[in-house]
């Protein structure tokens, strides 16, 4: 602060914090002469180049309009520049990353990922077989999307905790994809799913994820979770209802809700609470919490808790998969609807379809991506979503490589589609079961698919006796708590405004398709940001300089661009046409501008020089001052330091009018 102090200070658009007094610049010109510019001075290395992190948009360089020749000459340098980083050692751990752990292997490495593999393959073929009734498919997609990608994730994953298989947002997403066509479209979509999220990671475009902020990503995943327990009411109930949206399922449902079968909703209901009440056992303790002061025969009931309440679904499914043959043994039906027929065996490894007959018709691989619509991009996205946020959970600190992830998961996609899967991610339930269970490596992926080809080879006959409504029940029990009900509170208590979009996502994916729904929650959550770029906050302060000078400091606290420069322009004029002191507008927060920006400052000086006050510029980047003079404004002074601000104010200082005197005549 200069001598003097602050007498006022207001703040403007919301307040923003101070910075320090600017001061004035040196400089001498004769009495009614236009004042100079006061240009900053600029040192340049010779020997250190300057290094830009991020953005250069607003970095003032050198025009220069290479010719053909000149472009192709740089072009080969920086070619063979990309493929030796590319070919680097390091590069290569970095997209291979077994190369990393797998010479480190160990003997307890091996028992960890052995009863992790196992767990999580107990917890993925029942999943499987439900998910794969989400998305409207016979039982066997959802068991061949459940595989080929934990294998393939082995060499490329980066996260030990990622079980790669269906999930129910994926599941979803695709029924709502397919419209109802045949399984052909779902193998496409995962083909094109993966070439998606691979080109996405080949070109660095990671950063569309950041986009989807926390409010959006719980609001949508809340509204998958309702839908998902929405599509299940018919299998519970034992009747028939269709629909892709909240109000279209139920409205299904309710029509046909008079065929309710009495034993359905029995079973279904039972398996719900059985499974909710075997989830409680996985976390029930004896003796001690310290395991080590536990003996062994409680060590040993704990584990057998855990293992029970872990592997509840596949011990669900087993059981009622027994209930369902013995009813149906000697030729007879069942008192509730079952999966039936499974075709045993692996699936053929063929390319996927690029073309598709159903019934009369014949679709050519336009007509099925134009079918798809939408799903074929926002599936890819919100898989990626999906899976990095599993990353994030599990890292334990270390940094996420987003990058290797896509590349991981659009192969591991791309994989599962010349084996008749439909699009897959990583789970987060499976993750947590992978990770409870003590994995070490990715490798655990090796055990979880061998198991499920094991089941594909030995058991599928066995599966057409499992009853839907059991199905049901396993994903109706995992899906209930994806509703993400705790995050509303800590967001309430940090910014009101942020639950915005979080409810309009949610509302939007209930009311609408959920790649609708999630769009207009991302373009909502934007308009909050746009708003905030419009609506920097400015700080007001009355200072005296060295001098004794009175002026006004204005401090806005973003840079200035197009959405905002209006708005800071009838502020400045707002709060210095109401007084003579010269105005200040500090600059330290102002690190970019454009045509639009240079347009205003060039008006807003000339209004100032119209009516003869002062307008100076503290501390205003070399860049952007460059972009300002480029329209040549009228009386643009820039100064960086207190001397030259006290010389400037003294200089063009208006003089004081004399104290007017008053005559009494008595």
């Amino acid at each position: 602060m200069t001598p003097g102090g602050s007498t006022d200070k207001l703040e403007l658009g919301g307040g923003g914090q101070v910075p320090p007094s600017p001061s004035p610049s040196p400089g001498s010109s004769p009495e009614g002469t236009p004042p100079p510019v006061v240009k900053p001075q600029r040192k340049y290395s010779t020997k250190t180049p300057a290094v830009y992190i991020g953005s250069t948009d607003f970095i003032l360089e050198e025009e220069h309009t290479p010719g053909p020749r000149e472009v192709v000459r740089e072009a080969v340098p920086w070619l063979k520049q990309r493929v030796r980083r590319a070919c680097t050692r390091k590069m290569l751990f970095r997209r291979l990353p077994i190369l990393e752990w797998l010479p480190r292997y160990t003997r307890s490495d091996f028992l960890g990922d052995l009863v992790a593999g196992i767990t999580v393959g107990l917890t993925v073929i029942p999943q499987s077989l439900a998910y794969s009734n989400v998305a409207g498919l016979p039982a066997q997609y959802g068991l061949y999307g459940s595989f080929l990608g934990c294998l393939v994730y082995i060499f490329l994953g980066s996260c030990k905790d990622v079980p790669m298989g269906p999930t129910a947002i994926t599941a979803l997403l695709v029924y709502q994809s397919l419209h109802g066509h045949s399984p052909q479209f779902g193998v496409l979509l995962c083909f094109l799913t993966g070439i998606v999220q691979l080109l996405m990671g080949v070109f660095g475009l990671g950063f569309i994820i950041d986009f989807v902020s926390g409010p959006v990503s719980s609001g949508f995943t809340s509204a998958v979770a309702i839908i998902i327990v929405s599509t299940q009411v018919k299998d519970i109930l034992g009747i028939t209802a269709k629909g892709s949206t909240f109000i279209s399922i139920w409205t299904s449902v309710f029509d046909d809700i008079h065929n309710t079968r009495l034993w359905d909703p029995i079973l279904g209901v039972t398996c719900i609470v059985v499974l909710l009440l075997m989830r409680m056992v996985a976390s029930v303790e004896l003796g001690p919490s310290d395991s080590e002061k536990q003996s062994r025969w409680q060590r040993f009931v704990n584990s057998a808790l855990w293992l029970i309440g872990t592997s509840r679904n596949a011990i669900l499914v087993v059981v009622t998969g027994v209930l369902g043959y013995h009813f149906t043994r000697d030729g007879g039906e069942a008192p509730f609807r079952v999966i039936g027929y499974i075709p045993p065996g692996l699936p053929s490894f063929q390319p996927p379809p690029f073309s598709a007959v159903e019934g009369n018709s014949t679709y050519s691989f336009v007509e099925m991506v134009s079918t798809l619509g939408s799903g074929v991009i926002v599936l890819p996205l919100v898989a990626l979503l999906e899976n990095i946020a599993i990353c994030k959970a599990f890292a334990n600190g270390k940094a996420v490589d987003a990058t290797q992830e896509m590349l991981a998961i659009g192969m591991c996609n791309i994989a599962c589609s010349m084996v008749q899967a439909f699009p897959g991610s990583g789970s987060l339930s499976r993750s947590a079961v992978n990770n409870s269970s003590g994995v070490r490596t990715p490798l655990g992926g090796l055990y979880t698919g061998l198991l499920v080809i094991t089941a594909l080879l030995f058991f599928t006959p066995y599966f057409a006796y499992i009853p839907k409504t059991a199905l049901a029940a396993v994903i109706i029990a995992a899906v209930v708590f994806m509703v993400e009900v705790r995050v509303v509170a800590p967001i309430w208590r940090s910014k009101k405004s942020d639950l915005i979009p979080g409810v309009v996502t949610f509302l939007a994916c209930l009311i609408l398709a959920l790649e609708v729904g999630i769009v207009i929650g991302i373009g909502t959550n934007l308009v909050f940001i746009l708003y905030h770029a419009a609506r920097p906050k400015i700080s007001m302060q009355i200072l005296k300089s060295q001098g004794g000078v009175d002026y006004m400091l204005l401090t806005p606290d973003r840079c200035l661009i197009f959405p905002s420069v209006d708005y800071v322009r009838n502020i400045v004029t707002k709060y210095s046409i109401k007084q003579t002191n010269p105005v200040v507008i500090d600059c330290s927060h102002i690190y970019g501008a454009d045509f639009t920006a240079a347009k205003v400052i060039e008006s807003l000086t000339q209004d100032f020089s119209r009516r003869g006050q002062t307008l100076f510029f503290y501390n205003l980047k070399p860049s952007v001052v460059a972009v300002f003079e480029g329209l040549q404004p009228q009386d643009f002074h820039v100064y960086y330091n207190e001397a030259e601000l006290d010389d400037l104010l003294k200089k063009y200082q208006k003089p004081s009018p004399p104290p007017s005197s008053i005559s009494i005549q008595l």
